[in-house]
């Protein structure tokens, strides 16, 4: 069970103060009632006062006030928690939290990226379940495999190099303690996906990939970073330095990622700071075959305040029909005569409740049938609902949704411009000015994505997603002029050249002929000295390339008589 707004909940703590209120004008009578004639007298005088029906018509108020601040709160109970058969895959993550992840040639840093790719592929799963593996010089598992895809993400953000003292990479044993994570089920497709900048410290990688295959599990590689190299921060405004002193030069081994994907039948994908890895691999993964997965979850949370509603004007009517004093039939009559407002009330409320009733229900409907990818049924139903309500937030923004879907962007936009203005939460409203953001995003509207993502960050500072898409936008912004103003500076050249051209026409043609012969004798007098120098140029590479490979060779001896160290040297 939760609470939709469960600020309003602050309010319960008026009823003890009405409650000591209360109390405290009881005494004040009873002191009056003292100084007039005393206990026993009173009563007698007054033979039909009750004393305990003012208190029990106290507390059904208190108890139907209580119950409406609770209504407005708007309680909601998770529904469908059973265990669901659903058409899906299996995926484990397999995420490489070495130090060399903190290199920022991937904006903003690879580790950074890998987390916003698997949260927008998280994003994607319907069906499926997903464990989380992160592995340095060793592996442990983060998330056992789950369709809980809420705790996935936060389980996700919480990922730091700090979480494995034992650096190094050691991709062999990330691929067989993800191998022995997945269920028992059969006849279901399987996926590894690991996510590393390819530098193997320890090596297997290779035979654990083809082991997973023998399994019918494939192996998916995603290389984050380049190949060019680029150092690795410390955190102290510096770079890592390796035993001899020198930063750190952390690249991307392109061949042996594509080695070890070919090794378990699945692909290698390079992630860069576009998006086309994302595509890429959410179509890999939409290939794989699909079964039955159970699971226990909640789909859906229904609105309950229906219900408390009802008790709260139940609590109302017997308020009304408890007296405060001992009446025959017909002072029963007179005096719920004199409460009929109460009941004229009863009567407005129950119709208001059941309206609201149906504007929830087409809600969730539309909520339904959009996770079920029914984008067109979806939209009909939430535009049902607009027409019910317009001005409700929430209907605008599902509406937005499914039209974005569909590609209607145009009228998507609108949807979420009209959620964002009618919107008075501020992270909601974030979420529809990103969602026009990434529309503008995709038609390369730079400007207008660039504003978007402003506003959202307004509402929501930290989102970091939505702070790496303004980014993005901003520096693609920024190389389409430079490309515009190229373009101008090139016609405005091939003109200045044409105009020169036609001027050289003119020119004499027997100075050309001795600016020939000029250059021609020039040329033969230098080209016997370079031949020269590229012969005895060639000796020394030659002699220095013999005495190298004698190094090497003493070298490799000395190793090979000497005891080996620990096995991780490295702690990138």
């Amino acid at each position: 069970m939760r609470f939709e707004d469960s600020t309003y909940l602050i309010l319960l703590f008026v009823i003890p103060v009405l409650f000591a209120l209360r109390f405290w004008m009881l005494w004040l009578r009873r002191k009056a009632l003292r100084r007039w004639g005393g206990k026993e007298l009173t009563l007698r005088q007054m033979p039909d006062v009750s004393r305990h029906r003012p208190m029990i018509k106290f507390c059904l108020l208190m108890g139907a006030l209580a119950l409406m601040i609770v209504m407005i709160a708007r309680p909601q109970i998770g529904t469908k928690v059973s265990n669901e058969k659903r058409n899906g895959i299996e995926a484990i993550i397999c995420m490489d939290i070495s130090n060399s992840m903190l290199c920022e040639d991937v904006q903003p840093s690879r580790l950074d990226k890998s987390k916003m790719l698997v949260e927008n592929m998280v994003e994607h799963f319907v069906n499926d379940k997903i464990g989380l593996v992160v592995f340095a010089g060793d592996a442990f598992t983060q998330l056992p495999i789950t369709a809980d895809y809420v705790s996935a993400k936060m389980f996700l953000q919480s990922i730091t190099p700090s979480l494995i003292e034992e650096q190094g990479t050691d991709i062999a044993r990330a691929i067989e303690l993800a191998q022995n994570s997945f269920t028992k089920q059969r006849n279901i497709g399987r996926a590894i996906i690991v996510i590393t900048d390819g530098e193997d410290h320890e090596g297997r990688a290779m035979e654990a990939a083809k082991a997973a295959k023998k399994a019918g599990i494939k192996v998916f590689i995603l290389g984050v970073g380049s190949g060019k190299g680029a150092p690795i921060p410390n955190g102290e405004g510096g770079y890592m330095i390796d035993n001899s002193g020198n930063v750190v030069m952390t690249r991307l081994n392109e061949q042996m990622c594509r080695d070890i994907a070919s090794a378990g039948s699945g692909t290698y994908i390079h992630v860069d700071n576009t998006n086309e890895a994302q595509e890429r691999l959410n179509s890999e993964l939409a290939k794989m075959q699909k079964s039955e997965v159970s699971s226990v979850i909640y789909s859906e949370y229904d609105e309950q305040f229906q219900v408390v509603g009802l008790i709260a004007i139940l609590l109302l009517v017997l308020e009304v029909l408890v007296f405060e004093a001992k009446p025959s039939y017909q002072k029963a009559m007179n005096l719920f005569k004199k409460k009929h407002l109460v009941m004229v009330a009863m009567l407005v409320l129950v119709p208001a409740a059941s309206m609201a009733q149906n504007d929830r229900m087409l809600i969730r409907q539309g909520n339904r049938q959009f996770h079920s990818q029914q984008y067109e049924k979806a939209e009909a139903t939430f535009r049902k609902a607009v027409a019910v309500k317009p001005n409700n937030p929430e209907v605008q923004y599902n509406l937005g949704c499914a039209l974005m879907a569909q590609q209607k962007d145009s009228m998507a936009i609108k949807c979420f411009q009209r959620a964002g203005e009618l919107q008075p939460n501020k992270l909601r409203r974030a979420q529809a000015y990103h969602n026009m953001g990434v529309i503008f995003q995709q038609h390369k509207q730079w400007s207008e994505a660039i504003e978007a993502y402003k506003e959202s960050l307004r509402m929501n500072p930290k989102d970091n997603e939505t702070r790496y898409n303004l980014a993005l936008c901003m520096k693609q912004k920024k190389d389409n002029d430079k490309n515009n103003k190229n373009k101008d500076k090139n016609k405005d050249k091939n003109k200045e050249q044409n105009n020169k051209d036609k001027n050289k026409d003119n020119r004499d043609n027997k100075d050309k002929s001795k600016d020939k012969d000029k250059n021609k004798e020039k040329d033969n007098q230098q080209q016997t000295p370079q031949d020269k120098m590229s012969k005895e140029n060639a000796e020394q590479l030659l002699n220095a390339a013999m005495q190298q490979e004698q190094a090497t060779q003493q070298r490799l001896k000395k190793e090979q008589t000497q005891p080996r160290r620990s096995r991780h040297q490295k702690n990138w």
